[in-house]
């Protein structure tokens, strides 16, 4: 099975297409713009984009929206991690907790996908903590300070990807929705429809 992912980010396409494939489901750069509607919850935003994208491209798709929830912040960036990203970067988050001793947070990620004649959503996170500083070189966004409470103390820039899918938001719900099309795959055969 073929999946559209509708990003422009390329290190998400190769960390969900390693969780994926084990589901033989190829996934491949949609090309066409993610456009998100204004809201508090990612839900809302990665569903409103699945439709506007299958609405013009009529393919099987998914979209992946995912926020970084920092307790001592009341859960700031949440939906608005890849804007505070852009604007302030890994260094204004650090800024905002320097001196904070509370460092929990947690990366909530939610897949939209579009697979007629399916729609699904589904959720996962990553809890952990916000490191002191900046540290390793992989990964994308605010990996280099963020370490999940599953892993052994390294943030996912620390990690490879097949490490950091061990642990990854994105990838549990990758998995999840692995796991689905698989089901739905199976329903539709053995009624002689195909994905």
């Amino acid at each position: 099975m073929r999946l559209g992912l509708v990003t422009g980010n390329r290190h998400k396409l190769e960390e969900l297409s390693l969780v994926l494939r084990d589901y033989g489901v190829e996934l491949y750069m949609l090309d066409t713009p993610k456009i998100e509607v204004q809201s508090n919850s990612l839900e809302v935003i990665a569903l409103g984009a699945a439709r506007k994208a299958y609405s013009r491209t009529r393919v099987p798709l998914i979209v992946d929206d995912s926020g970084l929830f920092i307790e001592a912040l009341r859960g700031f960036p949440g939906p608005y991690s890849s804007y505070v990203y852009k604007t302030i970067g890994v260094e204004g988050i650090l800024r905002l907790l320097r001196g904070v001793p509370d460092r929990r947070a947690c990366f909530h990620a939610v897949i939209a996908a579009i697979v007629p004649p399916y729609e699904k959503v589904f959720h996962a996170r990553s809890c952990g903590f916000i490191t002191e500083s900046p540290r390793g070189a992989g990964g994308f966004g605010f990996d280099p300070i963020f370490a999940p409470e599953e892993g052994d103390g390294r943030t996912f820039a620390e990690m490879s990807i097949e490490e950091k899918n061990r642990y990854s938001h994105r990838a549990k719900a990758a998995r999840m929705l692995g796991v689905w099309l698989r089901e739905a795959f199976k329903r539709r055969v053995g009624s002689s429809k195909h994905l």
